[in-house]
């Protein structure tokens, strides 16, 4: 074995008889793949495990669509919206029968643009028009009446022992809530309920030609439901509300926002501010209860609700998969894909994506990149509705954790969803508790205990685990090897090789590479050099720090990951750089897989972790010591360049300078190295230029001054991005990139993510023009 890739990523696939365009053979997976099914429909991303890990990108002959399934191609195609057209999204995907179009033309349907489904040049215009409702600001006025519907329905149920959340709560607040956030009246709701599900079986379902014409019936008569609202609306239009402000919109801009264009948003809006949060709630209860330990996890601390929420979204999210329509030859994932061609891109497949998720199926509350999901999709068309939608999920946890903590799922219930590619959540969702047990009988009080809602993505730098230190053992003079557990005996997160742990250290945040055991899921180990120069963090370890004590930790994060197709690695390491590299040496060891260690320091007594790589790696071992003059040759050790050779180090400055000079003729990306110390310069009012950040959810523009970093001018605004060592080492403030080109200044990004410019570290990097757009 030459990597570490497994059997799967590198054997063939089996083919069918069935062939895709151009008359190439499919394999058999991709000709049997059914998004219909009861699999797909059960578990999309389990359904499509086989893709993620032998065929990321197929053909679907049955479907007619290419299907995508991992996190990295996935985002691209959100992230390029002229390359793949969204025009499609509200295509119907099984063709209509006559009788049904016939059906629909006599209501005179006529659905046309939205901002979900609409190109450049007219979307982003309309988008911005239209995004004032969906700011933080406005979504809180929101919350009063989210929190009293929620607490109405939970009073009807709060005695009765069992109840079906789906039918008793979870479809009709939701509703509600639509209503209200978009200015109609309160009335319909049976059939509301009765559209909104047509229209999904309409858009996204195979609905057969019987049952098409009775869809097309319901379609058509929501179309013109929604038709005899908006003219409600438009006689005044001067009330609360995302349509009566679009109308009012339309008088300042007609030539923006049409009269057909208001009349599809009227119905699409419906559809999409109450049906995917319904299921989303449903989905999100469903998890938790499945997941007892966690449940009450949240029950017994609410402060943790905001993070369950987006966990829940990332792991079983209402939205499964979105259509993009290919507008020239390309390709994805390496795999070629004809202009023309219909893409079924399957985010809750890339939610559960391995490659971007550390132990991606396990359900983690504390998760720091839960937020990375891609539910609400990504770049200029994201979920203008996600925020709301995350409200009303917190305020229906807070409600339901708080009087029913006692609440199980009905054992041996079946679930069932509505049969389509795109939304999921079950139809029926039966619960049951003692209604003796309700905490109010004793304390009434408790109905009226709630938290402040958090409006937007939970900021990872509140997400921590508290660990305990099991043991401290010195390692050399300078250096102590810390065991840390979870307290309860609970496993922690699953890591890989180049990971590392944020710890709190009497005020401090200090980030460590794990240099543990992957396989031992209890227990962390970290290496602390004493540095009396340091700003304390190493000091408050060596001399205060002791078994027993417990520490508030984040993470793990890994931005040094292995690349596992390389043909052979080379690892060098200098002094407390030992740490992530020699769990790299282990995971090659343990995989068979050729590679090279180079272990540089001062003198054999000065470095840390020596005699275990000795025992452990022995002839793959290099110690190079200035003691005894055996120095590394940099030039020497890198004079060609090799194919298939990946050369991944960390050390001192003087180190990883020298090995970047000598690989500049390998390779691009060859080189991939952790810092451990930052160049940290101040910024030079001089030197600098100030430039404008637009916030593309929110739409807030941010100045940053010539003297101020984007992430302080973003905390000055009240915008909350996560940091930790504010030197651009950790990677912890990286934030999606738009558009506008970034002078890329931490030691985080290899030269193709630089080059991509599709992210950027706010604490140190900064705008080469005078604007940056960024997904915040």
């Amino acid at each position: 074995m030459t990597g570490l890739v497994s059997r799967a990523d590198t054997e063939p696939t089996a083919t069918s008889t069935a062939t895709g365009p151009g008359g190439c053979p499919v394999s058999a997976r991709a000709a049997a793949f059914d998004p219909f099914g009861d699999a797909y429909q059960q578990d999309p991303p389990e359904a499509v495990r086989w893709s993620r890990q032998e065929e990321p990108v197929f053909y679907s002959p049955a479907l007619g669509y290419w299907v995508v399934t991992r996190y990295d191609d996935v985002k691209a195609v959100f992230r390029d919206n002229i390359l793949f057209s969204p025009s499609i999204a509200l295509e119907k995907i099984t063709p209509v029968s006559d009788e049904a179009t016939a059906t629909l033309a006599r209501y005179g349907y006529g659905m046309r643009r939205t901002l979900v489904n609409e190109d450049e040049p007219e979307h982003m215009p309309r988008r911005r028009l239209l995004m004032d409702p969906f700011t933080p600001a406005e979504l809180a006025h929101h919350e009063p009446m989210v929190r009293r519907l929620a607490r109405e329905y939970v009073d009807r149920v709060v005695d009765s022992g069992k109840a079906d959340l789906v039918e008793e709560m979870l479809w009709e607040v939701p509703l509600t809530v639509a209503l209200h956030f978009l200015g109609v009246p309160e009335e319909d709701m049976a059939t509301l309920r009765e559209y909104s599900i047509a229209h999904t079986v309409n858009t996204w379902g195979r609905p057969s030609p019987e049952e098409q014409v009775a869809v097309a019936e319901s379609v058509g008569k929501f179309w013109q439901f929604a038709g005899t609202v908006l003219e409600k609306l438009r006689k005044d239009p001067d009330g609360p509300g995302w349509m009566p402000y679009s109308i009012r919109a339309q008088r300042e801009q007609p030539d923006v926002i049409t009269d057909s264009y208001l009349h599809s948003i009227m119905m699409a809006g419906i559809v999409a501010a109450h049906e995917t949060t319904a299921n989303a709630a449903a989905n999100a209860v469903k998890l938790l209860l499945e997941n007892r330990s966690v449940w009450e996890e949240i029950c017994a601390d609410p402060s943790l609700i905001p993070n369950a929420v987006e966990e829940c979204l990332r792991h079983s999210g209402s939205v499964a998969a979105w259509r993009r329509l290919v507008t020239a030859d390309t390709t994805i994932g390496g795999v070629a894909v004809p202009a023309g061609a219909k893409l079924l891109i399957v985010n809750s497949s890339a939610n559960r994506d391995d490659r971007h998720f550390e132990d991606a199926d396990a359900f983690d509350i504390r998760r720091e990149n839960a937020g990375d999901h891609l539910t609400f999709g990504y770049g200029s068309h994201q979920c203008m509705g996600k925020n709301l939608a995350r409200m009303e999920l917190q305020v229906f946890l807070e409600e339901l954790t708080t009087r029913l903590p006692h609440m199980e799922l009905v054992p041996e219930q079946r679930f069932t969803y509505v049969p389509n590619t795109s939304f999921r959540g079950p139809e029926h969702l039966w619960v049951r508790w003692d209604p003796a047990a309700n905490p109010e009988r004793g304390d009434p009080s408790v109905v009226d205990r709630h938290r402040p809602v958090r409006i937007g993505e939970p900021a990872a730098r509140r997400i921590t685990r508290t660990v305990t230190v099991e043991a401290i053992d010195r390692d050399t003079d300078d250096v102590v090897v810390v065991t840390l557990a979870e307290g309860t005996g609970k496993a922690l997160p699953a890591w890989t090789p180049g990971a590392h742990v944020d710890l709190d250290l009497g005020g401090l945040s200090r980030q460590y590479s794990l240099c543990g055991d992957p396989e031992d899921r209890h227990r962390y180990r970290i290496a602390v050099l004493r540095e009396p120069d340091g700003r304390g963090g190493s000091r408050h370890v060596h001399e205060r720090l002791a078994p027993g004590d417990t520490l508030a930790l984040r993470g793990p994060r890994n931005h040094f990951r292995l690349d596992p197709t390389a043909r052979r690695y080379v690892l060098v390491a200098g002094g407390i750089g030992i740490t992530p590299v020699i769990a790299m040496a282990d995971r090659l060891r343990a995989a068979g897989a050729d590679y090279r260690l180079h272990y540089c320091g001062r003198s054999p007594e000065a470095m840390p972790l020596l005699e275990r790589a000795r025992r452990d790696h022995g002839a793959r071992l290099s110690v190079h010591c200035g003691s005894d003059g055996t120095r590394l040759d940099v030039p020497a050790l890198l004079a060609e360049p090799e194919d298939g050779v990946q050369i991944y180090a960390c050390g001192p400055r003087r180190l990883l300078d020298a090995l970047a000079e000598h690989t500049a003729h390998w390779p691009e990306d060859a080189l991939h190295v952790e810092h451990f110390t930052a160049e940290h310069r101040s910024l030079d009012p001089q030197r600098e230029h100030a430039f404008d950040v637009e916030l593309a959810d929110s739409g807030l523009t941010v100045r940053v001054a010539p003297d101020r970093t984007v992430l302080a001018a973003l905390r000055a605004a009240g915008v909350d991005v996560q940091s930790d060592c504010e030197e651009g080492l950790c990677g912890s403030c990286e934030v999606p990139v738009l558009d506008g080109a970034v002078d890329h200044r931490d030691s985080v990004l290899t030269r193709t993510e630089r080059a991509a410019c599709d992210r950027m570290m706010t604490c140190c990097s900064r705008a080469t023009g005078d604007r940056l757009r960024l997904a915040l």
